[in-house]
C-alpha cells in the first residue's frame, strides 16, 4: 500500500467533521435584545424632544393666559405707550422695551470687539504659557453671581462713570445738538450706559469662550497654508479663521445677546428703575422688562397691574424669540452665498 493511500482515511475524516460543523450563528436573543434597547432609546430622545417642545408651549400658554386681562385692555398699544401709572390703572411697556434693547445693544457693541480680541490672542498670539490661565481667568467672570455685578456697579463703577466720563462728555458735548442729547443727564453715573457696561463685562466671559473654542478647530493646514502664501495674521483670522467658524461665532453671539436679554439683578441696581422716557440719552435713569418684573411682581395685586407685568414677560419671550429666528436666517443666508460662490 502507498504512503498516499495510507494518509487518505486521515485526511477525509477531518474533512467529513468539518462539513459536519454547522457555522456559528449570533444568539436570538442577543439580537432581539440588541433591537429592543435601540427602539427605547429612539424612543427616549423622541420622548426628551417633544418634553423640551410641550414646555415651551405650555409656557407660552400660560403667559398668554395671564396677560390676556392687558392685552384685552391695551392691545398692541402697549408696546407703543410710556405710560405706567398704576394708581390710574393705565399701562405702557415701551419705556421697558426701550431700556432693554437698548442696554442689550450697548452691551454688544462692547462685548463683541472684546472678545473677538481675547480669543483671537488666545488662539494665535498668546505665548503657551499663558493661553491657560489666561482662560481660565476669563472663564471665571461667567461664575461670579449677576448681584455681584450689580453691586460692584453701583457702589464702584457708577461713580468712577459719573466723574470721569458722564461729566467730561457733557462739558465737552453739552453744545453740541445731537451729541449733547444723547449724553445729558443728572451725573449720577446710573443709566442705560451704565446697564449696558456691566452687562458688557458678564457676557463677555461667554462670547470669548466659545470664539476661542470654535477658532481652535480650525484645521491647522488652513492657518499654515495661507501662511506659507505671505498671509498676515489678521488675514488669516479674517479670510480663514472667520469663514470657517462663521457660524459658531454668531452662535457665541447669540448666546450673549440672550444672557444681556435675561439678566435681572445687576441691571436692576444700576439702570435707575424709572418708569418714565423723558430723553434718549445713555445717561438718562431708564428701566427694563427683567428689572420691572423684579421690583413690581411681588406688590401687584390680581387685576390689570400683574396681567401687564406679565404681558411684558410675553414681550420679552417675543423678543428673544426674534432674536433666535433672525440668527438662524443670517446663518441660513450666509449658507446659501457661500453655496453660490462655491
Amino acid at each position: 500500500m502507498s504512503i498516499a493511500a495510507s494518509l487518505d482515511p486521515l485526511v477525509a475524516v477531518p474533512a467529513r467533521q468539518a462539513e459536519a460543523i454547522p457555522s456559528p450563528r449570533p444568539p436570538a436573543r442577543r439580537a432581539r435584545s440588541g433591537a429592543g434597547a435601540d427602539r427605547l432609546f429612539a424612543w427616549t430622545a423622541r420622548g426628551a424632544a417633544l418634553l423640551t417642545l410641550s414646555l415651551l408651549v405650555a409656557i407660552m400658554a400660560s403667559l398668554l393666559v395671564g396677560a390676556w386681562p392687558a392685552i384685552r385692555a391695551f392691545g398692541p398699544g402697549f408696546m407703543t405707550s410710556a405710560v405706567w401709572d398704576p394708581v390710574q390703572q393705565q399701562f405702557g411697556g415701551l419705556v421697558m422695551i426701550y431700556g432693554t434693547l437698548m442696554s442689550s445693544l450697548v452691551a454688544l457693541l462692547i462685548a463683541v470687539p472684546v472678545s473677538f480680541g481675547i480669543a483671537l490672542f488666545l488662539t494665535e498670539l498668546s505665548p503657551a504659557w499663558l493661553k491657560r490661565p489666561l482662560g481660565t481667568a476669563i472663564e471665571l467672570l461667567a461664575a461670579i453671581p449677576s448681584i455681584v455685578y450689580g453691586m460692584w456697579g453701583l457702589l464702584v463703577f457708577a461713580p468712577i462713570l459719573s466723574a470721569w466720563v458722564q461729566q467730561p462728555m457733557q462739558r465737552w458735548l453739552g453744545e453740541v445738538p445731537l451729541l449733547g442729547a444723547l449724553f445729558s443727564g443728572p451725573p449720577v453715573g446710573i443709566g442705560i450706559l451704565s446697564a449696558g457696561i456691566i452687562l458688557a463685562i458678564m457676557i463677555i466671559p461667554f462670547i470669548a469662550s466659545v470664539m476661542r473654542d470654535v477658532f481652535e478647530v480650525t484645521p491647522a493646514l488652513l492657518k499654515e497654508s495661507a501662511y506659507g502664501l505671505g498671509a498676515t495674521t489678521w488675514e488669516v483670522v479674517w479670510r480663514v479663521v472667520l469663514p470657517y467658524t462663521r457660524a459658531g461665532v454668531i452662535g457665541g453671539i447669540m448666546l450673549g445677546l440672550g444672557r444681556a436679554l435675561g439678566e435681572t439683578m445687576a441691571v436692576t441696581f444700576v439702570i435707575g428703575n424709572m418708569n418714565q422716557l423723558q430723553s434718549l440719552s445713555l445717561f438718562e435713569p431708564a428701566n427694563s422688562i427683567t428689572s420691572a418684573l423684579a421690583n413690581e411682581f411681588a406688590e401687584a395685586g390680581p387685576g390689570l397691574h400683574q396681567a401687564s407685568l406679565i404681558y411684558l414677560g410675553l414681550v420679552l419671550f417675543f423678543i428673544t424669540f426674534v432674536v433666535l429666528a433672525c440668527s438662524k436666517l443670517l446663518l441660513l443666508r450666509l449658507a446659501r452665498a457661500e453655496g453660490a460662490k462655491s
